[in-house]
């Protein structure tokens, strides 16, 4: 069958809901399981026979770029940055000439760890100029949600419904397969976005357009508790049970030899390498970043830390996010806080 030779990813977003954390970091750059959420992504492209991907920056292109440059995706990776934002659309209409005549399209700052070819099949078979990844969500009023007829082409669309308009819970995940042919609509120098202007417009002329619902893991993550349910979601799919010796490890794990002591792991659950967990600690849906220090006796529940992190002794920590490198003094109690780098509580 044919294989699309290159695509596009979208990595210029600010990430505004997550500050501090993007304050000193890209979103895509967030870590999943310690490794970059945009890696997810372009693994799946490049398991599905992608030869090369244009990644368009924009904020904090330089951060972005320099912190990417030295990751082995699998594939060639191009940098390109807008001076101007082009919208989803018109980022991708500045590639033009670069794009093979069937190309994906897929945003860098979610987590998207899926079978790519199950989207090529649909499209091959489906005859339609342009092919959506679809994913159902409890809450579509965050979403673009999508309507399909019983072939599974899509029918309409409509961005962030309120309640009362919500006809789906099947929404845009943000992932497309096109025909060189679609950016035909695109007016080059302008902004443009997928959702809002080009499917539409592709839909009002008679073409067609696919839906086909994700077989994988997606995960936005748009909001602070979204990140910390994006490593526990990766952690229960890709974790063994834990056995560390004197710790009692329950659920699925992901985690390197980190010191053993008479602490308790409750899974899904991440910790990174060279991780110092103190004696009758308790972790409970965490996601630990390496070189990272737990004291004695503290309690973790939905807690997300980067690397270099030092929580104390006998601290109480509750639906807490932290930067690289936070500390947390003997005996604190925190909850529904987050930390950006280097902040101390």
């Amino acid at each position: 069958m044919f294989r699309p030779l290159n695509g596009v990813i979208l990595a210029g977003g600010e990430g505004t809901r997550l500050r501090p954390l993007t304050d000193s970091l890209p979103k895509p750059m967030l870590p999943i399981l310690d490794v970059p959420c945009i890696k997810y992504v372009v693994s799946s492209l490049a398991q599905a026979g992608i030869q090369g991907v244009y990644l368009t920056c924009g904020y904090k292109s330089e951060d972005l770029i320099q912190n990417l440059r030295n990751v082995d995706f699998g594939v060639d990776v191009h940098f390109t940055v807008e001076e101007q934002p082009a919208g989803t659309a018109g980022a991708v209409k500045l590639l033009e000439d670069q794009l093979s005549d069937v190309f994906v399209v897929a945003s860098g700052d979610v987590l998207a760890d899926v079978d790519m070819n199950v989207l090529l099949n649909e499209h091959q078979q489906s005859g339609a100029v342009a092919t959506m990844a679809l994913t159902s969500v409890e809450n579509p009023s965050e979403f673009g949600i999508v309507g399909l007829d019983e072939t599974g082409a899509v029918t309409r669309f409509k961005e962030k419904p309120a309640a009362e308009e919500v006809f789906s819970n099947l929404i845009n995940a943000g992932i497309y397969i096109l025909n060189k042919e679609v950016l035909e609509y695109i007016p080059a120098g302008e902004k443009f976005d997928f959702s809002k202007q080009l499917f539409p417009a592709l839909l009002e002329d008679g073409k067609k357009i696919q839906g086909s619902v994700l077989q994988g893991m997606w995960v936005d993550i748009g909001h602070p508790d979204d990140l910390l349910r994006a490593n526990l979601q990766m952690a229960e799919r890709r974790g063994t049970m834990g056995d560390r010796n004197n710790a009692r490890c329950e659920g699925p794990i992901v985690s390197s030899n980190f010191a053993t002591s008479r602490c308790t792991v409750v899974g899904p659950a991440y910790i990174g390498a060279n991780v110092s967990i103190g004696d009758n600690a308790v972790l409970n849906s965490a996601a630990v970043g390496h070189d990272s220090v737990i004291g004695a006796d503290s309690e973790l529940n939905g807690v997300f830390m980067r690397n270099n992190c030092t929580i104390g002794r006998d601290c109480r920590l509750q639906n807490v996010l932290l930067g690289e490198g936070c500390k947390i003094t003997d005996g604190s109690i925190l909850s529904d806080a987050i930390f950006g780098d280097y902040q101390t509580s």
